[in-house]
């Protein structure tokens, strides 16, 4: 008997390419309208094949990439971001950051424990997979040590999610595969490029809020991180078109200024998604029939 050569051994085949998918970017609880816009699109018929998030978009990426209705979704949204899981502050955080030597402050430091988010988030999630949810998902996180852009594809829900939205000096990094990762949002704000492979690209994003003025040194800060933000999500953006993806945005118009965890907004909010989508539907049918690459909506 002969054996086979290797060269004629059948190779495994490729993952399909994704025809259409969402992409759900940075903005704490506005990240929420993403699950209007999924309403709208399925209410037409429309079914993106591939979610991709990043920072809090990752949270209702996964319930939209879990199968959860908007109704569903938003009730266990409420549950997972929120005021309460960020309250849980470490007692050892102030003496690290007044006597960093003393405190023994290290890159591990952060304001906030995770016990509570995590576990609603297993609750959610449970031992679920990125490779087994009914949507493939893609999450993004940043490597702390190097500054680099990192891609999951597979793995824990529960750890890509908690390793995505780790702000530093909120949360802990997350160690996944021997690299330690923090926010998303630090690298790739809205990941349009995290599904560059698409036929197109439907992604709901939100400008970083500046302060309306500066009266306190977290202020001054929020003013900077969020000019840094903004600038890097509209270079990402253009690289993205440059590069010749075909991708459509969406900015839902809101009628008040909401809070990071301001889940009493969650309502309308999706609402908001829910609306902007049905405006835009035509550009979004355009997108999916292969013509030429949009601007934002």
């Amino acid at each position: 008997m002969h054996a086979t050569p290797l060269c004629q051994l059948a190779a495994p085949a490729a993952p399909p390419q994704p025809r259409f998918a969402i992409a759900v970017g940075s903005g704490g609880v506005r990240s929420v309208a993403a699950l209007g816009m999924m309403q709208a699109l399925t209410q037409h018929g429309l079914r993106p094949d591939l979610v991709v998030g990043c920072s809090t978009g990752t949270i209702f990426g996964a319930l939209i990439a879990a199968g959860h209705g908007a109704d569903d979704a938003v009730r266990i949204a409420t549950t997972l971001w929120s005021p309460e899981v960020a309250s849980q502050r470490r007692w050892r955080a102030l003496p690290q950051m007044l006597w960093p030597r003393l405190g023994r402050f290290d890159a591990d430091f952060a304001m906030r424990h995770d016990h509570r988010i995590m576990r609603r988030l297993r609750q959610a999630f449970g031992n679920l997979q990125l490779d087994e949810l009914p949507l493939p998902m893609r999450v993004v996180a940043t490597d702390a040590a190097t500054g680099e852009r990192v891609v999951l594809r597979s793995g824990s829900v529960v750890q890509a999610l908690r390793a995505s939205f780790a702000l530093p000096f909120m949360f802990t990094p997350v160690t996944i595969d021997g690299r330690r990762l923090v926010d998303g949002c630090l690298t790739d704000p809205l990941p349009v490029s995290a599904a560059a492979d698409a036929q197109a690209v439907l992604a709901l994003g939100f400008p970083a809020p500046m302060p309306h003025r500066i009266d306190r040194p977290s202020r001054l800060l929020a003013q900077v991180s969020s000019s840094l933000l903004n600038n890097l999500m509209q270079s990402r953006l253009a690289e993205a078109r440059v590069g010749g993806q075909r991708l459509l945005r969406l900015e839902p118009q809101l009628d008040r200024r909401v809070g990071l965890f301001d889940t009493a907004a969650m309502p309308a909010l999706v609402e908001a998604g829910r609306r902007a989508t049905e405006v835009a539907l035509p550009a979004v049918l355009a997108l999916l029939q292969r013509g030429p690459a949009l601007a934002a909506a």
